[in-house]
């Protein structure tokens, strides 16, 4: 395990984070990891904050305009799909 020093933590945010810390029962130090931890899609109590982080930017360019071109026929509601 290692530790980081953050500096230059403005009043406003120091104060926000004192009161989020103290709204959930818990330390700063708890609070600012577990923030840390969800915005990197790390494991948090044994479940997972954003299951899809890991397939997020995987297309290249080439293959989201294939994919957009290929779903412009869903950008449209055909009334016949509805009767």
């Amino acid at each position: 395990m290692s530790s980081i020093t953050i500096h230059n933590i403005d009043y406003t945010l120091n104060e926000r984070l004192s009161r989020e810390a103290r709204r959930r029962g818990k330390s700063k130090n708890a609070l600012i990891k577990e923030i840390l931890a969800r915005e990197m899609g790390l494991p948090l109590d044994g479940t997972y904050a954003d299951d899809y982080r890991e397939f997020a930017g995987l297309w290249t360019a080439e293959e989201r305009e294939e994919f957009e071109r290929d779903q412009t026929e869903n950008a449209s509601v055909d009334p016949g799909d509805w009767k």
